[in-house]
């Protein structure tokens, strides 16, 4: 995440506030856009379409939805900020993949950066920006790459008895709140089951390995509570600012999910905590080890010094040495050695340094 911080800074470097680059991974793939125009009396939806064929429908009545898949596509992000008058400095800010989540309030329209959350193919957590452009009559999303976290979003919409369709774009706008959130608590329970099986093998059977495991948990423990803490603020402003946009009913959703968010962020700091005991609990675990190993190093060579001493003193071959001389001098040379040892292996036992 640092060398892309960098990067998109040294792109940057030099050039007027609104200079639109696009600043994740390059991609050469068509950007997919679904489009969604409702009200409580009928229902349009198409996927894969044109900007253009999504954009023939911005002054219709009813509720417009444009669900854009994909930021590498410059030019039609600054069409969009063109049909629907955004901004530069937010078109800037919807293809800075690095934003943290934020709130922007302007005469037309509401803006609002946040992060989801997924694993990817390497078990790793995926963090993903999202920005919802909010309108009167409208909602448009931009999210980095395919997916379908807003699936159950479109399910409700094709309902025709759904509340979401008798309500206006503001509730379109809490519901996509509302399920990012929601998906917080599903990455969460993933994370939960790994530290639980990692306290497990800790207790059974530590081992080198799990260190690597343990700093990059922490790691991204440390980048969840960087995306989900600014929300907690944002969501509260949200609430309480005097708009047009969000309803007094729907600001009582609003409040709902704010309340999601703090759950979000004291289970993270719950985490953290437990990732740091584990940490201490390993580190612990191999100075024991390391402690176990250095005891048993001492105790053989507290053995074989007296036994060393002995054997340099018969090793010295001097002439008049009365025991070299003698038929038992050397299995009553090995007698001695051995009582020796039995005695010191004895009262090590006794001091339970064994």
């Amino acid at each position: 995440m640092g060398y892309k911080l960098r990067k998109t800074y040294i792109k940057k470097r030099g050039l007027p506030p609104g200079t639109l680059i696009h600043s994740g991974k390059h991609k050469d793939e068509k950007v997919k856009i679904d489009f969604f125009h409702y009200s409580n009396g009928f229902y349009i939806e198409k996927k894969d379409v044109e900007i253009e064929e999504a954009l023939n429908h911005r002054n219709e009545t009813g509720i417009k939805w444009i669900d854009i898949d994909g930021l590498h596509n410059v030019d039609l992000i600054k069409k969009v900020g063109e049909e629907f008058e955004i901004h530069s400095l937010v078109l800037e800010d919807i293809l800075d993949t690095e934003q943290r989540p934020k709130l922007d309030i302007y005469d037309d329209y509401i803006y609002l950066v946040i992060k989801l959350f997924s694993y990817n193919e390497n078990e790793e957590i995926d963090i993903e920006q999202i920005s919802i452009i909010l309108g009167k009559d409208f909602v448009i999303t931009f999210q980095e790459k395919e997916g379908d976290v807003f699936e159950s979003i479109r399910s409700r919409i094709r309902n025709k008895e759904s509340k979401i369709r008798r309500l206006s774009s503001d509730y379109l706008a809490y519901a996509l709140l509302d399920i990012v959130v929601d998906n917080y608590f599903v990455v969460l329970d993933e994370i939960s089951e790994v530290l639980f099986l990692m306290e497990e093998e800790l207790i059974m059977d530590p081992s080198q390995d799990m260190l690597p495991d343990i700093q990059q948990i922490k790691r991204e423990m440390i980048f969840l509570e960087k995306a989900v803490w600014p929300l907690k603020g944002l969501i509260t402003s949200l609430s309480k600012v005097d708009n047009d946009f969000f309803k007094e009913d729907t600001i009582l959703y609003l409040r709902d999910v704010n309340d999601h968010v703090e759950r979000t962020i004291d289970t993270i700091q719950t985490f953290r905590d437990i990732i740091n005991g584990i940490l201490d609990t390993y580190l612990s675990s191999v100075n024991n080890r390391m402690n176990e190993i250095m005891q048993v190093l001492t105790i053989i060579s507290t053995i074989f010094i007296p036994l060393t001493f002995i054997a340099g003193v018969y090793g010295m071959n001097f002439k008049y040495m009365p025991e070299l001389e003698s038929e038992l001098g050397y299995p009553i040379t090995l007698v001695v050695m051995l009582f020796m040892v039995i005695g010191m292996l004895i009262y090590f036992k006794k001091k339970k340094w064994l």
